[in-house]
């Protein structure tokens, strides 16, 4: 925990530079007062009388607090204006300083507060007899007088305000006297009620000497009413105190700030000359333990409660008060005596029935009769501290949250976000003769390791993964989780080569086996390479051409790959597509092409793949995988996938409106399947353009229904429902089972071409697509063999009793106008004992 400073305490020994002056001014003043006055000693009978009078008025009835101190308000002021009224101003000031005398020792203050309390009164009470003096004398009782006895006890009463915050200033900076002067205001509107007060008593005596009698019960009723107010005044100035108190808890969010606004608070508001906070170290969290002194305005790093205290307020979940008006067990007693301190309470800080740490107060100050805690007073420390803990748990739960939003939850490392963070700063301050190396590994395998042996083994290895790199990184770099199974190394270095290097080193760290209990994997990874400034300027572009680096890592020899220009050309047109795609589709650029389907026996056609096309004014023709992807990950696959379905049950309803009925089939992703309106809108277009649905057929990549799950059924059946035919796209190009088809409900299965290219030269590929023919027929499935490019392939597969074949032997996708044209030029009339002359296509070589 850092140290903090500890300001210089100012002495109590500086109160004499104003007990000094004030006693000197005094004494100066009665002497004036005494040469001015023919006998300044008469009336004593009515002086001893005076002086019973203002001892019995000198109890307290409001308490202001500053600093140390309690600057204590009464209601004298109407024995003041009795005094002025009946003595001469010589006897009054005696009176009041014996009252101050007597006052202060019933009190037990300490010397200097006591002296200071003396000299004070009396320095006050001498001024005001010279403003008595210095204004005409009084005659009669009359509203002059009344103004002459009103100004002697006003400035009575400024006296005392100027050389207590005079005082207050001296011992604890400006801003203290400044204190009392602003909280003087209840003290300065009850002497002017005092001096009403007193004015109404002496009127009713000259009137009626009887009126003395009630007068007396009407002074004990104000009394009273005066203390009930003082307790009120001091139950509210409790519910101000606390309300602030709660408000600055909540504005704070770390445990330092949370303890800067507390302790202060709490120290004032419970008069306490020690105010502590200890919250014991709680997982990453340390140990906080400060205290608020008075007279200091940081906080400390040390605590006078003691520990056998606070262990016991901790263990039962109790407050715990002990002092000479609170209680406390022998025990307790003894370990506060050993302390050298005279009070304490500890109360605990609860989150729910857990004791998360403590509030404790040490020693009252200020003198009689609030120099001790009072139960209430522990009342006002628990509320506090049932405010403290919420505001604790808030300002941890905030961390935590804030911790979360950059930190990777499995593996505690710093997530993209808090990464792209520091690749900003460090992108910003690059150094000479450095670059700022992005290393990214990518888990190979880690989809297997989850269907293999669950999601808790690939949590597992990630984890491992995670505490690998960490352990294996230099000193310096930064390790973080990018995404689902990819980290990222970031750090300073020398050279690009020396990237490279660190690249393999790390790779080899990873590598080693990986045991879990009786479970041993091998884990792989690959590794993009991107550096700052060769290879970009921002986070956001360094990231993504390390995620390039690492896509084409997972085909190189050692797994690792640096970023070179060639590897985004790709990317970046892709991502420059969207918007044209868009607009493509707006305006139908997209065109639909049509490959036939041929029956392999007989070489009938027997329908058409409709595929579409994009030809770009700038790029050219775009390949159909690249503007597919694209319209998937913006959005725009629903658009497509409609114009195409659209343009084909078109022609379908026009080549059968010809007499020549001819399927039509058009490509489906598995997104798309998943989307629950697509059969309805399949229904809709079916109707619309009046085409029987036993004429569409759906293809669906092998990927998108055989994934081992049953999520693509529900709306393979709905299509099924309609009376659309379903067939299995690139069959073979996934790891999907063959006997998973039998609880599919489709019609076909497309066998993928790269079986089909290969089974000429082959033997492994032509046994595969035996099998698939073999099997396939057996469920009842129609089998359609894709890439069928040469006559021996032709041959081959008719040999293995595969009945319907698309590939460049027959046809390339054509344009609709071509395919009229096509379809003219590459057939021959054929006679048919029953259907007559029936059309034939050539095969062409």
């Amino acid at each position: 925990m850092p140290d903090r400073p500890t300001p210089t305490r100012r002495s109590a020994e500086r109160a004499w530079l104003i007990t000094g002056p004030l006693a000197m001014v005094a004494v100066v003043l009665s002497v004036v007062l005494g040469v001015s006055e023919d006998e300044p000693f008469r009336n004593w009978y009515l002086a001893v009388g005076l002086l019973g009078l203002v001892l019995l008025a000198d109890r307290p009835v409001l308490h202001v607090v500053v600093q140390r101190q309690v600057a204590i308000i009464t209601i004298t002021e109407v024995c003041l204006l009795f005094a002025f009224f009946l003595v001469p101003p010589l006897t009054v000031a005696v009176i009041f300083t014996l009252s101050a005398l007597i006052a202060n020792l019933r009190r037990r203050n300490v010397a200097t507060k006591f002296w200071f309390n003396v000299a004070r009164g009396a320095a006050a009470v001498s001024m005001a007899g010279i403003v008595l003096l210095a204004l005409p004398e009084m005659r009669g009782f009359g509203p002059g007088t009344w103004a002459i006895l009103a100004a002697a006890v006003a400035s009575h009463s400024l006296a005392t305000l100027a050389a207590v915050a005079a005082v207050f200033a001296l011992m604890h900076g400006a801003q203290a006297g400044w204190e009392v002067i602003r909280t003087s205001g209840p003290g300065l509107i009850t002497v002017g009620i005092n001096v009403a007060v007193g004015l109404v008593i002496v009127i009713c005596v000259r009137a009626n000497p009887w009126s003395v009698l009630p007068l007396l019960a009407l002074v004990g009723g104000a009394v009273l009413l005066y203390q009930s107010y003082g307790q009120f005044f001091r139950q509210h100035r409790a519910l101000t105190d606390v309300y602030e108190l709660t408000k600055a808890m909540n504005a704070s969010s770390q445990n330092d700030a949370l303890a800067d606004a507390l302790l202060g608070r709490v120290r004032t508001i419970m008069r306490a000359e020690y105010a502590t906070l200890w919250v014991p170290a709680q997982g990453r969290h340390p140990e906080v333990l400060l205290t608020a002194r008075v007279e200091d305005p940081g906080l400390l790093d040390l605590s006078r409660t003691p520990v056998t205290i606070r262990e016991n307020a901790r263990e039962q979940g109790r407050t715990v008060a002990v002092g000479s008006s609170l209680g406390g067990d022998q025990r307790m007693r003894e370990a506060l005596q050993d302390a050298n301190l005279k009070e304490v309470i500890v109360a605990p800080l609860r989150s729910g029935q857990v004791v998360i740490g403590t509030l404790e107060v040490v020693n009252r100050i200020g003198g009689r009769p609030v120099s001790h805690f009072t139960p209430a007073d522990v009342q006002i420390l628990e509320t506090i501290a049932a405010h403290a803990a919420v505001a604790l748990e808030n300002s941890r739960l905030v961390d935590r949250l804030r911790y979360d939003a950059y930190h990777d939850g499995l593996t505690n490392l710093p997530n993209r976000r808090r990464l792209t963070g520091a690749l900003e700063e460090a992108v910003r301050v690059r150094a000479p003769d450095e670059v700022v190396a992005v290393l990214l590994f990518d888990v190979a395998g880690l989809r297997q390791v989850n269907e293999s042996v669950g999601h808790a083994a690939g949590n597992k290895v990630l984890a491992e993964v995670a505490a690998r790199l960490r352990a294996a990184a230099p000193p310096g770099a930064l390790v973080g989780r990018a995404g689902s199974d990819e980290f990222v190394v970031t750090l300073r270095l020398e050279s690009v080569d020396a990237a490279l290097a660190l690249a393999a080193e790390l790779r080899g760290q990873i590598r080693d086996r990986m045991v879990f209990d009786v479970l041993v994997l091998d884990v792989d990874t690959v590794v993009g390479v991107a550096v700052h400034p060769d290879h970009g300027s921002d986070p956001a572009t360094l990231l993504q051409r390390a995620d390039l680096a690492v896509t084409k890592a997972k085909s190189a020899p050692d797994g690792i790959q640096l970023f070179s220009p060639g590897l985004e050309s790709r990317s970046s047109r892709r991502l420059g597509l969207a918007g044209d795609l868009r607009r493509a589709l707006e305006n139908a650029e997209v065109e639909v092409y049509y490959q036939p389907k041929v029956s392999l026996t007989d070489r009938r056609l027997l329908g058409v793949e409709c595929l579409a096309r994009w030809e770009h004014p700038g790029h050219g023709v775009v390949a159909p995988e690249d503007f597919v992807a694209v319209a998937e990950h913006t959005g725009q696959l629903g658009h497509l996938t409609e114009l195409v379905l659209a343009e084909a049950l078109r022609r379908s309803r026009d080549w059968t409106a010809d007499g020549n009925p001819l399927p039509v089939a058009v490509n489906l992703s598995a997104r798309t399947l998943a989307d629950q309106q697509f059969p309805a809108r399949v229904q809709e277009l079916l109707t619309e353009y009046d085409v029987a649905a036993e004429l569409l057929t759906l293809e669906i990549n092998e990927a998108g229904v055989l994934d081992g799950t049953e999520r693509a059924l529900p709306g393979l059946r709905r299509l099924r429902d309609i009376g659309v035919r379903l067939s299995v796209d690139d069959f073979g190009s996934g790891h999907s089972s063959l006997s998973y088809l039998r609880r599919l409900p489709v019609n076909e299965v497309k066998v993928d071409r790269s079986f089909v290219q290969g089974m000429a030269t082959d033997p492994v590929d032509l046994a595969i697509v035996n099998a698939i023919v073999t099997l396939s027929q057996q469920f009842g499935l129609a089998v359609v063999a894709e890439g069928v490019e040469s006559e021996l392939t032709l041959e081959l597969l008719q040999d293995i009793g595969c009945r319907i074949g698309q590939g460049f032997l027959f046809s390339r996708p054509l344009p609709y106008e071509r395919l009229e044209a096509w379809y003219a030029a590459q057939t021959e009339s054929e006679p048919h004992p029953v259907a007559g002359d029936v059309r034939r296509l050539r095969a062409v070589p």
